[in-house]
């Protein structure tokens, strides 16, 4: 009888033990592998830089766009502009233009 007092009474005492060992190595895993854990927070980092190099670029084009637009207002009217969008549209030339023909396998569209 005294070797299954002696089993009864370890058994007893190494439960709790490791029930809290359980859940301590749940949490510790959830903090590292989880959804919000630490492997999760760095490729949301990654991410966001992507998301601001992307923001930064279309920034750019949008300012670039922006001063394009406002050289072409009626109060400020840029006579240069003027020009090139009236060539572009009118797909013409001035006589003192160098045009450089490309051939059909060089052309970009």
């Amino acid at each position: 009888m005294s070797v299954g007092r002696e089993l009864k009474r370890r058994l007893r005492a190494t439960v709790a033990p490791t029930i809290f060992l359980a859940v301590t190595c749940y949490f510790a895993w959830n903090a590292v592998q989880g959804p919000h854990g630490l492997k999760s927070f760095a490729v949301q980092q990654a991410v966001l830089k992507q998301a601001q190099a992307e923001l930064a670029s279309a920034e750019a084009e949008r300012n670039a766009w922006q001063r394009r637009v406002h050289a072409l207002e009626g109060d400020h009217l840029d006579r240069d502009m003027l020009d090139e969008r009236a060539r572009a549209l009118l797909n013409l030339a001035n006589p003192n233009d160098i045009v450089v023909q490309y051939e059909p396998k060089d052309r970009l569209f």
